[in-house]
């Protein structure tokens, strides 16, 4: 991976990890109602169950690269297919700030608590796993994978993944009273929406 698609793809990630989502409305629960301290493990945990997604999506695309030329290719279209849908489905959603702020958050029960339940949120969504293996091969050549690439798109995975959630959780701490009008949440999924459509015809053109 050369140090712009290893530049780009960490920007594509930390916009994933920013745009709606479960993740991240139970961040800026939590953050709202606790701070964005008590975020901190609960964000980890949703690092390490991306960061498992991401493993798996490397491994599964390298051999169908390597062996079903016209299969992946299919699946370069699907996955830009979606992206576009996704984006669509968040330029068009029009949020409530009961969407993250009906249900009250108590303080954390514990780490490992804290870490399931980050775990947990992400593991439980099959558009995590969707967003990389739709993303993966605008970045690398997985048909040459080698360990060292799934270890370098790990870290910078991880690296805006956690970068993105916090920054979220300490703007949330800060800015709580802003965050909670519908305007200004949907503006953020327009904005998004509009990222993850022009990702997604990237992807369906590009070679």
């Amino acid at each position: 991976m050369s140090f712009e698609a290893a530049l780009t793809f960490t920007f594509a990630i930390f916009i994933f990890v920013i745009t709606p989502g479960p993740g991240i409305f139970a961040i800026l629960a939590r953050a709202m109602v606790t701070g964005w301290r008590d975020c901190v493990v609960i964000m980890t945990g949703m690092v390490v169950s991306d960061l498992v997604y991401l493993t798996l999506a490397c491994f599964g695309l390298a051999t169908i690269a390597e062996n079903y030329a016209g299969l992946f290719t299919v699946i370069r279209y699907v996955g830009a297919t979606y992206l576009i849908y996704l984006g669509y489905k968040m330029f068009k959603t029009l949020p409530k700030v009961t969407d993250f702020s009906a249900k009250p958050v108590r303080k954390s029960k514990g780490l490992v608590a804290d870490f399931m339940q980050g775990f947990l949120i992400s593991a439980s969504n099959p558009k995590v796993i969707l967003f990389y293996i739709a993303f993966l091969p605008t970045f690398m050549d997985l048909t040459v994978l080698s360990m060292a690439d799934v270890a370098l798109v790990n870290v910078l995975a991880g690296f805006a993944l956690m970068s993105g959630g916090m920054m979220i959780a300490l703007g949330a701490d800060r800015a709580a009273k802003l965050l909670k009008t519908e305007k200004a949440l949907k503006r953020m999924n327009r904005s998004a929406g509009s990222i993850m459509i022009g990702a997604g015809a990237y992807l369906a053109i590009s070679r």
